[in-house]
């Protein structure tokens, strides 16, 4: 259909010479531009998107897009821009990028997943060659995982077999069924082909709650311990993040063989917002929203914001995830 459509286009971009041709004629020269079309590609991808026209990634825009919109992460940052740049400009990986994300509600997991997926293509999240899996929606009954695990094999093959850099999402993995996820595993391992398709330029991307205790619990050590957050490494938690999440049997990555094989290449934390970190998530609003940052409302949309430990008052429990609703309450748009 989007052929047809692109083909009609380009009739109509000479409206005197589609009116002086007969019936005949006109459905002889559709046939002929459908053909000529499809002859040539960078014809074809001026009307249509194709798996051709993904970005030449920047490493110095991607870390400019992660300075200026993701706040508090300087774990999540410095991995991201390493594994994503150093991923995109490998011309010989050995198998595809493999990154989960875990952390509570809020803290950016969705929003990097949307950042990637623009770097590497226009259309982002709306790319054809993105795809979004959420468990509750896509796999919702667990009397079913036996197809749900058909289905996702063919529907990757499909798509990489269409697109090699192909970008698959998974999110809500602490909804997941056990087991479910294991499907992938041939795709996400060390072969140069599977059954006549190599996987190894595709990103595989896990978001998950699963592990944010943990991370919690370092996080809240170090700001005990009087430390600056900045001053976490990854190894601090990496490690016992992904034993956690192993061990997690609330979790789609529960004795996960994707987890024992070591085919993830990043376990990759999100840190717990303070209230600092709101603010700038509120700023940044404002401005996108065409408004002036005025700082009297920011305090006031932050001061509503509830907080944990309840003694303590650390870290902002839901984030910046409902900071856009709230400042609704204060600007008519």
């Amino acid at each position: 259909m989007k052929l047809v459509r692109a083909a009609l286009g380009l009739l109509l971009l000479a409206p005197p010479l589609v009116r002086a041709v007969e019936p005949i004629s006109l459905g002889l020269a559709l046939a002929g531009v459908l053909t000529g079309y499809i002859s040539y590609p960078r014809l074809y991808c001026l009307f249509t998107e194709c798996c051709s026209q993904k970005r030449s990634l920047s490493r110095e825009a991607l870390q400019k897009d992660l300075d200026s919109k993701l706040f508090g992460q300087h774990l999540a940052k410095k991995v991201i821009l390493n594994a994503v740049s150093g991923f995109i400009s490998n011309p010989k990986s050995k198998k595809p990028l493999t990154l989960s994300l875990h952390g509570w509600t809020g803290t950016g997991k969705n929003f990097v997943s949307k950042i990637i997926a623009e770097h590497i293509y226009e259309g982002g999240l709306n790319s054809d060659y993105v795809h979004l899996f959420v468990a509750t929606l896509h796999f919702p009954h667990a009397g079913n995982i036996v197809q749900y695990k058909d289905q996702l094999q063919l529907w990757i093959r499909g798509n990489v077999s269409a697109c090699a850099r192909s970008i698959f999402i998974f999110d809500e993995m602490d909804k997941m069924h056990a087991g479910l996820i294991d499907a992938i595993k041939p795709f996400l391992d060390y072969y140069d082909l599977i059954d006549g398709v190599s996987y190894q330029k595709a990103i595989f991307i896990f978001l998950s709650n699963a592990g944010a205790e943990r991370i919690t619990d370092v996080a809240l050590d170090f700001w005990r311990s009087g430390k600056q957050r900045e001053e976490i490494k990854l190894k601090d938690m990496e490690q016992a993040l992904s034993v956690s999440v192993f061990n997690n049997k609330n979790s789609g990555f529960w004795h996960s063989s994707l987890i024992d094989r070591n085919l993830i290449d990043y376990f990759v934390p999100f840190l717990p917002l303070e209230y600092k970190h709101l603010k700038m998530c509120i700023r940044v609003e404002m401005k996108s929203r065409g408004h002036e940052v005025d700082e009297d409302i920011v305090t006031k949309v932050a001061e509503e914001m509830t907080f944990f430990p309840k003694e303590e008052r650390v870290f902002s429990d839901k984030g910046c995830k409902t900071v856009y609703t709230k400042l609704d309450y204060y600007y008519d748009d």
